[in-house]
């Protein structure tokens, strides 16, 4: 049996889609860990601190202000 063309392009797609597929994976691999740190991090400081993360991050004006709508505090919600 010979390789035609045909075939030596189908392993050639099949060998491009391999690699790209194991980029993605290791990727997403990163990504999930680096996400994992944070938020342990995050858990940490806030165990530390006391403040929590959405404060730590600056939406604690945001955060306060959602609380307070709900909480009646304010006489319009936004």
């Amino acid at each position: 049996m010979t390789n035609t063309p045909a075939n030596e392009k189908w392993f050639q797609d099949r060998a491009t889609e391999q690699i790209h597929l194991e980029q993605l994976q290791r990727a997403e691999r990163f990504n999930g860990r680096a996400a994992m740190l944070g938020i342990v991090i995050g858990i940490i400081t806030e165990g530390l601190t006391g403040a929590g993360i959405a404060h730590q991050i600056g939406l604690g004006p945001l955060i306060d202000g959602y609380t307070a709508c709900r909480t009646q505090f304010l006489p319009f919600c936004f």
